[in-house]
């Protein structure tokens, strides 16, 4: 079969889903109310984004996450702005506009269904998802 622009195909694939590969980690963690990125996760954005550098048909959403506590509308926001955060920083690295979409869930797709500080902490992320997958 031939190659489809804009999907990850082949060794590039199979960088993506190498269990051992910085690049199978797909996702950024926030502190409360924040869209800060935490130094801790640099290295993993840095990563993703030269990912895209070497791939310019690549293209990767970034999903806002927030947890439960705050209204809708609040949490909605705060969800673009930490996917937005870090669309920024993987531009400033070198991944083009046209290769990153962003989208807020808010608090709608928790990973963790608790009502306690473990899952909030969980809850509070982008996660990236690459076309194709």
């Amino acid at each position: 079969t031939g190659n489809v622009a804009g999907t990850a195909t082949g060794s590039q694939a199979n960088r993506l889903r190498d269990p051992n590969s910085i690049l199978s980690k797909r996702s950024v963690y926030f502190d409360f109310d924040s869209y800060a990125v935490k130094d801790d996760y640099k290295p993993l954005i840095d990563a993703h984004a030269r990912y895209l550098q070497g791939d310019k048909g690549g293209r990767m959403t970034i999903q806002g996450n927030t947890d439960e506590r705050g209204s809708r509308e609040y949490n909605i926001a705060l969800g673009q702005r930490r996917a937005d955060a870090v669309k920024k920083m993987m531009m400033l690295l070198g991944a083009t506009d046209s290769q990153i979409e962003t989208v807020s869930f808010g608090k709608e797709k928790p990973r963790n269904a608790g009502h306690d500080e473990g899952a909030w902490t969980e809850n509070r992320r982008d996660d990236f998802v690459y076309r194709g997958e």
